[in-house]
Parts: structure tokens; C-alpha cells; sequence
């Protein structure tokens, strides 16, 4: 039954028979369904926004990574198609897991999404399925969450169904590395499942690196945004006592990398956001706290990083008090809202805290960001400005939150009064200097 059930999977992997479901159409998901699509398989795609699936069976286009014409293609010749629900589980024989792994309030995993997606397959399994994990989490969830969920099924894994994670590595809006040519790492709960599971990868990936179990996949990514976490709070940091010793944080670090060896840049801001870095290092902290572990170096980064709108608008009331403007008569811009340039993601924007708390101040706060449109935050709704001369010389301080490519940063300080640059995107400016203030 074994060889018969991994064989039979392996022919359909190779021969672009096996039918791909990939659960979760967002920047993971969608991309990697659209490869997979590419690579010759049919693709379901499972999302539970009904919005996505009328766009996506329309050939129509919501993430910045996929390329729209492709999409178009593969949903027009038959090979890529959406659906709101799990009643196509029993069709695949992949099934790819790319749900959201959030936080709670307090800072610890919520695998809600994850469990829930694994009992409605669990629900629907069949024998000879491949089941994969690609949502970042705490090392043990495949085996630990996941497989009991899958064993309610009354099938066997390694027997009759197969279980692996691959963890995502996407890096949206990176013009080098998408999901084809990006190294994909991989661990499963045995042998037949990482076969099986390694042919499904390698049909559409450059390049697999197997490991020896799931936990060390899972340990791995989580590690990968821990490592950048803590090197972001570490040049945060900096930034914090540059600002008390009256130097200018961006000249010392771009003296420090020209250093050819020891030495890896990073770059200070506002804070951190996005999917990944904000929460990614918590998963491991949680977990290494169940293993009576304090991971000291991880909780102080996310002290230091979560601290850094905090300083932004700290820095930023001392800007105004400087030129005589009180916080609760002052106008203040925020240019940029997305948690990185040149994408239409503000999923944990530093930006968004940065307006709640000069809000608190009493302050007039709007927004400008040229990928979107309105911000909705407690009880407050923003539509984007519009950036033309009149408007800009109103602003008593404009925030330079995020460092978009479009804006140009000459014309805007020539028109404003008065720049705060968290992210360094003036440099190159020369006239108006006196305008601009630096984190």
C-alpha cells in the first residue's frame, strides 16, 4: 500500500497528471499557485475572499509579484482557477496550506487559520495526498497541530497520506527573487512524504534544500526574520543614541559598511512591518519559553522595534516645539503608509501607529501613499492627499514614513516647510537642507 500509494503520486507529480490545490490566494499563495499553473499542473486555488476568487477566475490580477499577462494565460487555457470553499479537497493531490499565522494581542501564536484549514481537509482526506505547510510558525506545529488533526481522518501518514513544510520565502516587491528562483528549504515527518514532497517542489523551484524533519524547516524560517529582527533593533538602537549624541546615524553606519568583510548592512527607521519580521521572531520566543528557554536577544529587539513609532512622534512634537507649533494645532503629513517601499502591503505599518499616536497628540494628521487609498484605524478613516505645491506648503511637518520610488523628494523639499526623514530618502538632496531633520 505504501510503495503503491508514493509511487502512484510520484508518476502523476512527473507526468503533470497530479491536481495542485494551494489554500490561501495572498502573496504567498498566489504566486506559487501561479508557478505551479506554469509548470503544467491544474491549480485550485482554495480563498475564503470571495473578491479574490471572482478576480482570480476572471484572469485578474491583486498581488504586485504575479505577473498579470501570465495570470491571464493560465486561467484562460484551464490550468488556474479559484473556488470560496474545501469541496474540491478530495480532486487534489497536493494540497498546499498558505494561510496567515498572526499574533495575539499578547504577543503569542494564533494558529486559528492553520487549524482550521487542516480540519476541513482533515475532514475531506484521501488516500495517496499530499499535504504541505507553507505558513511560517513555531517549530513543531506540523507535527504537533497538523498531524493529530490529520489522524482524526482514520488514514496513516507515511502510509496513506503525506505531510511536509516548506516555508514560504517571499519577499514582495524584490525585483531579483520570486518564487521560482528563490531556494525553498524543506522537512516532512518521513521519508515517503519528503520524496513525494521534494518532486512536487522541484517540478517548479530552482532549488531544494531537504532537511532532516519538520522542526528544523520550521526553526529555520523563523530564525531567518529573528536574525533580521534583531540586526534591525540593533541599528535602531544606534539610531536612539545617535539622536542623544547629536549625530547623524545615517553617516555612521554608511562609514561602518564600507568595511568589505565583518560587517552586513542594515538600516534604521520607524519601526518594522509587513508579515514577517513583527511576528515571526514571536513564534520562536513562545516557543522556546514552552521549553523553559529565555531567548533574551529576541524579546529585546521587539522591545527596541516595537518602541521606534513611539520616538518618531517624540522626535517629531520636539521638531514643531523647536518652531513654536503646538502638537494640537498642528498640521503633519505622513508620506508613505506601506511597511516598504513601492508595494500596496501595509499589513503592520509602523506608519499606521505613527498616526494613531499624533492623533493622541491633538494633531491634524493625513496621509499620502501613491499605492493607497484610504486608512482605516479605530475610529478613524483617511483618504489619500493629493500632492501638489498648495498642499504641501499647508503641512506645519511632513513624515517621511516610507521611501516610495515615485516621490520626488527634491520638489518636496523645496515646497514644504519643514521634513522629517525616517528613512534617509533625501540624501541626495542639497538645496533646502536646513528644511530637513534626520531620525
Amino acid at each position: 500500500m505504501i510503495l503503491k500509494l508514493a509511487n502512484s503520486l510520484l508518476t502523476k507529480i512527473r507526468d503533470k497528471s497530479a491536481v495542485v490545490a494551494v489554500v490561501g490566494l495572498g502573496y504567498v499563495g498566489l504566486p506559487l499557485a501561479l508557478e505551479k499553473a506554469k509548470a503544467g499542473f491544474k491549480v485550485i486555488g482554495m480563498e475564503q475572499n470571495p473578491s479574490r476568487v471572482k478576480m482570480i477566475n476572471a484572469g485578474k490580477n491583486y498581488i504586485l509579484d504575479v505577473n498579470d499577462q501570465e495570470l491571464e494565460t493560465m486561467v484562460r487555457q484551464g490550468r488556474l482557477s479559484a473556488v470560496n470553499d474545501f469541496c474540491r479537497v478530495p480532486e487534489a493531490d497536493i494540497i498546499a496550506i498558505c494561510v496567515p499565522t498572526p499574533l495575539t494581542k499578547n504577543l503569542t501564536p494564533d494558529l486559528h487559520y492553520i487549524e482550521t484549514t487542516t480540519r476541513k481537509i482533515s475532514e475531506l482526506l484521501r488516500p495517496g495526498q499530499l499535504i504541505t505547510l507553507e505558513s511560517t510558525t513555531y517549530p513543531g506545529t506540523t507535527e504537533e497541530i497538523m498531524l493529530p488533526i490529520l489522524n482524526q481522518s482514520g488514514l496513516h501518514v507515511e502510509e496513506e497520506f503525506f505531510l511536509a513544510h516548506s516555508p514560504e520565502r517571499v519577499d514582495p516587491g524584490n525585483p531579483c527573487y520570486a518564487t521560482k528562483n528563490t531556494t525553498k528549504i524543506l522537512g516532512a515527518v518521513g521519508p515517503e512524504s519528503m520524496e513525494v514532497a521534494l518532486a512536487f517542489y522541484s517540478e517548479s523551484i530552482d532549488k531544494m534544500i531537504p532537511l532532516s524533519c519538520t522542526q528544523a524547516a520550521e526553526l529555520a524560517k523563523v530564525f531567518e526574520n529573528t536574525f533580521r529582527a534583531v540586526n534591525i533593533a540593533l541599528v535602531n538602537e544606534i539610531a536612539l543614541l545617535c539622536d542623544r549624541m547629536g549625530l547623524n546615524v545615517w553617516e555612521v553606519l554608511e562609514a561602518a559598511f564600507t568595511k568589505p568583510f565583518g560587517i552586513m548592512p542594515f538600516y534604521p527607521g520607524p519601526g518594522v512591518g509587513g508579515h514577517c519580521i513583527p511576528i515571526d521572531p514571536h513564534y520562536l520566543e513562545w516557543k522556546a519559553k514552552e521549553m523553559s528557554f529565555n531567548t533574551h536577544f529576541i524579546a529585546l529587539a521587539g522591545e527596541i522595534n516595537r518602541s521606534m513609532p513611539g520616538f518618531v512622534r517624540e522626535k517629531a512634537l520636539r521638531i514643531l516645539g523647536r518652531n513654536g507649533i503646538a502638537s494640537s494645532r498642528a498640521r503633519i503629513l505622513i508620506l508613505g503608509v506601506t511597511y516598504k517601499k513601492d508595494i500596496a502591503d501595509k499589513r503592520e505599518s509602523p506608519a499606521l501607529e505613527i498616526i494613531r499616536l499624533l492623533t493622541l497628540e491633538g494633531s491634524q494628521v493625513d496621509f499620502h501613499d501613491p499605492f493607497i487609498n484610504q486608512v482605516k484605524l479605530d475610529n478613524i478613516e483617511l483618504d489619500s492627499v493629493s500632492l501638489d505645491t498648495r498642499n504641501i506648503a499647508s503641512y506645519d511637518l511632513i513624515i517621511i514614513v516610507t521611501d516610495h520610488s515615485s516621490i520626488d523628494y527634491p520638489w518636496l523639499v523645496q515646497h514644504g516647510r519643514r521634513i522629517f526623514d525616517t528613512r534617509n530618502a533625501t540624501r541626495d538632496v542639497i538645496p533646502g537642507r536646513e528644511k530637513i531633520t534626520l531620525l
